[in-house]
């Protein structure tokens, strides 16, 4: 199967999915990275493969996902029979003859010169449908620390990983050294560039500059206990603000809209500024998704996470505590003994924000960008060269 094209400019298509893991947000960093790095030179594009093209009932994954990921037994189990090279090739093997005709078809209706995943479900079907083709695979793992099996195919053409233990683990499921490289996780530019001024950009937040903001968040899809960890902290009476981010989860905003709240709080939906919200808080209380701890790093904020989801995020805690850029704190009285700690000690969590500053990669998405372009443009190349001959 060819799909190198003849047009001015070369296509790359992103495959994500809105389940977990922040794979849209990466997806549009590495978008954004491309098109600043290389202005008016390549096309991009993004396709929800679960939602346009998983037939049915997969097609209803990002919307099931909430529910399952409230089913941690279950997830957790599920992920470790999973997490092995020949279970998840088997695995895909034998969904192959029900996905064959809608992955297929994603490929006719949108044609690319390169195609990127950052998610782990295509990563085999695709690279079996694209092996000894002209159109290179590339895979963005997006996850941190904890990678499973299906984020690795020996056939991929270039697999980009945010840390070396992700690296070991590709190593460990059969790829060549040259195969794999350690690049960060990508994150939009925002979250790296300085803030311009930080009480203007909280004045218009409406935050009071006088206090330092607890920035409570569970995921696009406001998962897990924000209403008990929030009325914990706001009945300790703190000298702080509070700002609760509640995701697509209508029902709890609508419901934390009604409290009265002894402290200053400011109740969200869905958020498309979040730069802003991480680079004017002082403390960020959050599961431990991926996205959401780069994107705190690279911003310079100071961690407490209280839940993560078996089996890709339980390696994320431990990488947060071991690079001295935050805490675990499951229950709630343990978070409410750290937000007090950090909130009358600033000093401790300064420590804690030069910890994340020297620990971030802000040109990670611009590295994936590079290598994403130079991949493309030696298989014009080459198809170019085969021409000639």
């Amino acid at each position: 199967m060819t799909h190198i094209l003849s047009t001015k400019k070369p296509r790359i298509l992103f495959l994500f999915s809105d389940t977990g893991g922040g794979h849209r947000s990466a997806a549009e960093a590495i978008i954004e990275a491309i098109h600043l790095d290389y202005p008016d030179r390549y096309s991009t594009e993004m396709v929800d493969f679960f939602k346009e093209y998983a037939p049915p009932p997969l097609d209803l994954a990002p919307q099931l996902y909430p529910s399952m990921a409230k089913l941690p037994g279950l997830w957790k189990m599920g992920y470790q029979l999973s997490d092995n090279h020949w279970r998840a090739q088997f695995l895909c093997d034998l969904a192959w003859p029900y996905i064959r005709h809608q992955s297929l078809r994603l490929s006719s209706d949108h044609p690319f010169d390169l195609l990127v995943s950052v998610h782990p479900i295509p990563v085999i079907p695709y690279s079996r449908i694209l092996y000894s083709s002209s159109s290179p695979f590339v895979t963005v793992v997006t996850d941190l620390v904890s990678t499973h099996a299906l984020w690795f195919d020996q056939r991929t053409d270039l697999v980009l990983v945010p840390t070396d233990t992700a690296c070991q683990h590709g190593l460990e499921y059969g790829l060549r050294a040259e195969q794999i490289k350690v690049v960060g996780l990508p994150v939009a530019e925002r979250f790296c560039q300085p803030i311009e001024n930080r009480f203007l950009t909280r004045a218009r937040l409406g935050w009071p500059n006088n206090l330092p903001i607890i920035l409570l968040m569970a995921g696009g899809d406001g998962m897990g206990s924000i209403e008990k960890i929030a009325l914990t902290i706001s009945k300790a009476h703190l000298n702080a603000g509070l700002a609760i981010i509640t995701g697509r989860n209508q029902k709890l905003k609508n419901k934390l809209e009604n409290v009265t709240w002894p402290i200053p709080t400011f109740i969200y939906g869905f958020v498309k500024d979040m730069p802003d919200f991480m680079r004017c808080a002082d403390i960020l209380l959050t599961k431990a998704g991926p996205g959401t701890i780069s994107e705190a790093i690279a911003a310079g904020l100071p961690i407490i996470l209280y839940s993560y989801l078996p089996g890709q995020e339980e390696g994320n805690v431990t990488y947060v505590v071991n690079k001295g850029v935050g805490v675990w704190a499951p229950e709630p009285t343990q978070i409410l003994e750290t937000v007090i700690q950090w909130v009358n000690y600033p000093e401790e969590r300064e420590k804690i924000a030069v910890n994340c500053r020297n620990l971030a990669i802000p040109d990670a998405s611009h590295q994936i960008a590079k290598a994403i372009v130079e991949r493309l443009n030696f298989a014009i190349e080459v198809r170019n060269k085969d021409i000639r001959l």
